[in-house]
């Protein structure tokens, strides 16, 4: 799998099903995503490699005797469903996950490098705008990366 960039707009239909970006599709070897919650308000989605990585990674630092931890676990690990791509292309997005996101119409898909994002595209602009302060600090933190 080659790396999963770009950012892709689409329009989610009223039953919940979002035409997924041919660009990415085509980096994918699997018929199905799995599709969790994120830390922010969007969707984050995975091929099955990578979700059984990012896991049991999380699974392993986290213990259930912390509640920080058993938040992040229900937050991410338990809403987690496979999704997979129709005939056409498309993906149905659970309900429950819809709601999370606040996905309306208009959604935008980014990758980034081997997961994706899914975004409601207002929710994604008020994002951006929020984070640009705090984005330019961290910009800043990361100096001495070469190019």
């Amino acid at each position: 799998m080659d790396l999963l960039t770009g950012e892709f707009r689409n329009t989610l239909d009223e039953k919940g099903r979002i035409p997924f970006p041919a660009r990415l599709r085509r980096e994918l070897a699997e018929d199905s995503l799995i599709i969790t919650q994120s830390v922010d308000r969007c969707l984050w989605l995975f091929t099955a490699q990578e979700w059984n990585n990012f896991s049991s990674k999380l699974m392993g630092a986290a213990s259930p005797f912390s509640g920080r931890d058993r938040s992040v676990i229900r937050r991410l690990i338990a809403p987690a469903q496979t999704v997979e791509f129709d005939k056409g292309g498309r993906i149905s997005i659970p309900q429950s996950l819809r709601e999370y996101a606040c996905l309306s119409k208009e959604c935008i898909f980014l990758g980034i490098n081997k997961y994706i994002e899914l975004w409601d595209a207002e929710t994604y602009k008020a994002y951006l705008e929020e984070s640009e302060s705090s984005f330019r600090e961290a910009a800043e933190g990361l100096s001495a990366i070469c190019l």
